[in-house]
This record gives structure tokens, C-alpha cells and sequence, in this order.
């Protein structure tokens, strides 16, 4: 018997089954196992019959997604997805986070190369942050679109984007284009320009044309590490997750860059997995110090103090680092 108080090892085996709880999660998202339970829930043979999976297997990722409380189970054996799985595993809508999932579990065997990572500082990913051709980015661009909605609603309302008439602005490393797909469809006079390598911009035509604002959307193609911004051309500069990838010498270079792209008075947003200068913070933010590690030469979960620095060493006199209730910080700079 333990003794009240005495730790017990619920929370370590939790972590040590982490990778479990993302294959089922993976897997579930795959065969469209919350699709099949969206609308009044079904049995495990009728979403046996829906997604075409096995009994055995329809049972294992159900029991599995059970146990994590992402699915609710019925006394009459019925499954219903919850409603964070509603709002956030049901593939279509807005907010899916499925693939993210997908990409995760597939990345699950290059996670056993973190200890070499640790033991030497140097990355260890065979997909590295810094390939323009990397498949990956087919998957993993519009898998992590999702995470920005509502950070990229959050600054369009701080900076009155709505409001503001016939702006522009250059997005750089934008991605999905999930920045631009936002504020278009927020400010019908508004024309957004994104730099960025050739396929993920090929991808983010893609997306931003689903807003029904691929008319105003405008692609740069190069490596923003040596493409010149341009001086005075835009009203507000956007630098989503792109600084934790870089080295501090790297982000000042950036940042200056963007200074002078911008016109006066205008505004640089920064959005990232931010610290506190005690390196605290979210979860996921803190955890994400290790897949820069992983994967990248000289990135990091960077803190608020050193966005600050750079920003100041980058010539912005005022910066306003803003919490969200996501994982992301949100930084502004003028």
C-alpha cells in the first residue's frame, strides 16, 4: 500500500507511452476514424464500415483514443468523438489539426536520434529545416496551417487590419500563406506578398486561393537569407516561426532587413514558440527547444529578452511582446 502523499509513477508512464498516444492519434486522424464518429457516434463495426479498417484495428485505436479522452464511450458501446476531437480532428474543418498528427507519428523514428543531438549539440533529423526541395513541406505546410488561424486573427485585430484601407505587407518563410489567407479575407483592399521557397509557395497558392483572395496573394520566390526586401515598400512586415530556426546573428540580419522593407510608422509581427527569460512557458513551446535540436544547426526556443535585443540591435525602438492563448507569442515591433 503507498502511503498518502508518496509520488506514484502515473505521470512518468504517461510520458514514457507518449509516442503511443501519437501513433493512435496518427493513425485514428489517417483512416478518418473522428469523421466516422462525428454526428451521434457509432460502434466499432460501424466505423468498421465507414473508414474501411479492421474490426481489431477499428477496436485497438478506439480503446486507445478512449483512454487518452479524445473519443467518450457509451454503456451501450457507442463511441462519440469529445468536443476538442470535434472541433479539432474532423478533417475539413478550420481548425483540423489531423495532419499535424500524421506528421508527428511519421516522424516518430527520427525522435530515437535526439540523444546523439543531446550528447554532441549538432542536429541529427535526416529532414532538416534547411532543404528547399524537402517533400516534406508538401505535408507539413498545410499540416501546421491550422495553429496560425487564430494568432493571425489575434494580430490583425491589435493592428486594425480590418481598417486600414489599401495596405500591404511582405510575409517572409509565410508557409501555408495562412497569414495573408486571413488578413485578405479581412480587408477586401488589402494586397499581401509572401516570400518564400518555390514549392511551399506553390503550396500557399493553393491554400490562400480556398479563402477565395488568390487575386491579391503575391508569391516572392528565393532564400530570404539573401533576397533583398525592398525599402519603404509595406506597411507591416510578418516573421512567423521562422527565428526559432535561426541562429541570433542570423535574426538580427533578418529583422534589419525587414526594418528597412517596411515604411515609417509601419509595424514587424513577429509570431513564434516564445520564453519567458526564466525559460519557462507553454508545454509545447518548452518542448520545442528539443526538435530544434533535432533538426536544425543553430535554432532554438529563443526567450522574450532575446527577441528584444535583436529587435532593438536590429534598429525597432518600441517591441510589445503580447501572451496568446495558443503556444505562439506574439511580438511587435516599430
Amino acid at each position: 500500500m503507498r502511503a498518502f502523499g508518496e509520488p506514484t509513477p502515473d505521470r512518468v508512464m504517461q510520458y514514457i507511452a507518449g509516442g503511443w498516444a501519437t501513433a493512435v492519434l496518427g493513425s485514428a486522424a489517417r483512416h478518418g476514424v473522428f469523421n466516422a464518429l462525428e454526428g451521434g457516434g457509432d460502434r466499432a463495426e460501424g466505423v468498421v464500415n465507414k473508414t474501411g479498417i479492421s474490426l481489431r484495428g477499428a477496436q485497438a485505436v478506439l480503446d486507445g483514443l478512449t483512454g487518452l479522452g479524445l473519443i467518450l464511450h457509451s454503456h451501450d458501446g457507442r463511441y462519440q468523438n469529445s468536443p476538442e476531437a470535434s472541433a479539432f480532428l474532423v478533417k475539413g474543418k478550420p481548425a483540423y489539426l489531423g495532419g499535424m498528427a500524421e506528421v508527428m507519428m511519421d516522424a516518430l523514428s527520427e525522435w530515437t536520434k535526439l540523444p546523439g543531438a543531446v550528447k554532441t549539440g549538432a542536429p541529427a533529423a535526416s529532414n532538416t529545416t534547411d532543404k528547399p526541395d524537402n517533400e516534406s513541406w508538401h505535408v507539413l505546410v498545410p499540416a501546421i496551417a491550422a495553429l496560425s488561424i487564430p494568432v493571425a486573427k489575434l494580430a490583425a485585430a491589435w493592428l486594425g487590419v480590418a481598417k486600414s484601407r489599401s495596405i500591404s505587407w511582405l510575409d517572409v518563410g509565410g508557409g501555408s500563406g495562412v497569414w495573408s489567407a486571413v488578413w485578405l479575407d479581412a480587408n477586401k483592399q488589402a494586397q499581401g506578398f509572401q516570400l518564400d521557397w518555390p514549392v511551399v509557395n506553390h503550396i500557399a497558392r493553393g491554400y490562400v486561393g480556398s479563402f477565395g483572395v488568390a487575386d491579391r496573394f503575391h508569391t516572392i520566390d528565393g532564400d530570404f537569407h539573401y533576397v533583398d526586401f525592398g525599402s519603404s515598400k509595406y506597411d507591416f512586415a510578418i516573421c512567423g516561426h521562422i527565428a526559432h530556426q535561426e541562429t541570433p546573428a542570423d535574426n538580427v540580419a533578418i529583422f534589419r532587413k525587414l526594418r528597412r522593407a517596411i515604411k515609417r510608422g509601419g509595424t514587424l509581427v513577429v509570431n513564434d514558440f516564445i520564453l519567458s527569460d526564466d525559460r519557462t512557458g507553454h508545454p509545447f513551446a518548452m518542448l520545442f527547444a528539443s526538435q530544434m535540436l533535432l533538426a536544425t544547426a543553430g535554432g532554438f526556443t529563443w526567450r522574450q529578452s532575446d527577441y528584444g535585443k535583436w529587435l532593438c540591435e536590429a534598429g525597432f525602438r518600441t517591441v510589445d511582446i503580447v501572451p496568446t492563448p495558443t503556444a505562439s507569442t506574439l511580438v511587435f515591433a516599430n
